[in-house]
């Protein structure tokens, strides 16, 4: 249900005070910055295989990409760049980092999941927060899969299909409404990729909920799953400069790519979001970031270089929205965080405030340094009680 004008300007007000109490710090108090952990989906990359279902049908041909597909492209490595370098200057302000020279051994940590996309832009981001620096990047090896950024694959916790099924059935009213709902943005999806058939460009499949293979997910089929990979990838094609040119895809736009945006956004209301689900793509990553708040003596800036599946995942354990300008409300852009930022005041009070940061997506394509950085409000008691949930 959409918010009122009156609740959107109750949240408005919220917000300008929000902060997210530990032990009832006062914010008439000096606040000193003493941990940064930062929570990020990797910069632009090639799109997967079958990312855009195979029988797509478009009017103009798909751009060619410079990289293999899944890999952070050069655009992409620069533009996280620029943001490390606009961060920097922030966390060099709150003492967290040098403004100057490179950070002492530790003070600056990235763990990065294992795909060559996570990696690359791991270095790439770490370059800008501590540039010529060389900081080390953390990762399992690339055959191991890694419980921080892929809780389901690694097996770390009990999973039981049925009850996931009910969970997301119960979330989204069911797959087939959920599909219903989204159908003036799969409309819209139709005029961008412009191919002009009666029956619609999209695949047409019957939405259907199933365990996988392996038995330690979900696999979804239908109209939601495979236009959420179309949109995604409309949107890469965008902030990598392939998309317009002067014949080809003139239908992609911003507002257009918001709109669509809506599509991949609601695959995230199956995988990440719905209670059962949420719990266990929660747990690993969000225990790991309590356990940096909560040991604020270390200091520093902790990065986990993951996926967007890590960033809506944690969003919904805060029990935030996902919310920023050019993009669709719940979907995540490349680069998009959550940053938890660890205070403490004279009187040794602790407190955390949790920034939600993307950028735009036209800062992205141009390769400028705009970032939008908003305070969300969450509860942190909430936030613990579902990360403990479900352990291994």
């Amino acid at each position: 249900m959409r918010q009122t004008l009156n609740a959107r300007a109750v949240a408005t007000a919220l917000l300008a005070c929000a902060a997210l109490i530990w032990t009832g710090a006062s914010e008439a108090a000096p606040l000193r910055v003493e941990r940064v952990v930062v929570v990020m989906r990797h910069g632009v990359r090639a799109p997967i295989v079958g990312e855009a279902p195979e029988d797509t049908l478009t009017g103009a041909p798909w751009p060619t990409w410079p990289v293999p597909p899944e890999h952070l492209t050069p655009h992409g490595e620069k533009a996280l760049e620029i943001l490390g370098d606009v961060d920097r200057r922030w966390l060099a302000r709150s003492g967290v980092l040098p403004a100057r020279g490179c950070p002492a051994p530790g003070q600056l940590r990235v763990w990065t999941n294992t795909a060559e996309r996570t990696i690359a832009s791991g270095k790439a981001f770490a370059e800008g927060l501590a540039p010529g620096c060389d900081t080390p990047i953390g990762h399992l090896g690339p055959n191991q899969t890694d419980p921080l950024f892929e809780p389901l694959g690694a097996g770390v916790a009990p999973f039981d299909p049925a009850a996931a099924i009910a969970s997301i059935q119960a979330y989204t009213g069911g797959v087939d409404q959920l599909a219903a709902r989204l159908k003036p943005q799969l409309d819209e999806l139709d005029r961008v990729l412009d191919c002009r058939a009666p029956k619609g460009c999209s695949p047409v499949r019957p939405s259907k909920l199933q365990p996988s293979t392996d038995g330690r997910g979900i696999d979804l089929t239908g109209p939601v799953r495979d236009a959420s990979g179309t949109a995604q990838v409309l949107l890469l094609q965008y902030v990598e400069g392939l998309s317009p040119d002067r014949s080809n895809w003139r239908a992609v736009e911003p507002a257009a790519l918001k709109r669509v945006g809506a599509l991949h956004a609601a695959l995230f209301d199956v995988f990440t979001r719905p209670p059962y689900m949420n719990a266990r793509q929660a747990g690993p990553l969000g225990r790991r970031v309590l356990a940096a708040l909560d040991a604020p003596e270390a200091g520093g800036v902790d990065v986990f270089m993951g996926h967007d599946t890590n960033v809506t995942a944690l969003a919904a354990a805060l029990g935030v929205p996902l919310d920023a300008p050019d993009y669709a409300r719940g979907d995540v852009p490349p680069g998009g965080a959550l940053v938890f930022v660890a205070l403490v005041d004279k009187s040794g009070k602790r407190s955390v405030r949790v920034y939600y940061q993307t950028q735009p997506l036209e800062t992205i394509r141009r390769l400028d340094r705009r970032v939008t950085r908003s305070l969300v409000a969450v509860w942190l008691d909430a936030f613990r009680r579902r990360v403990a949930e479900v352990r291994e």
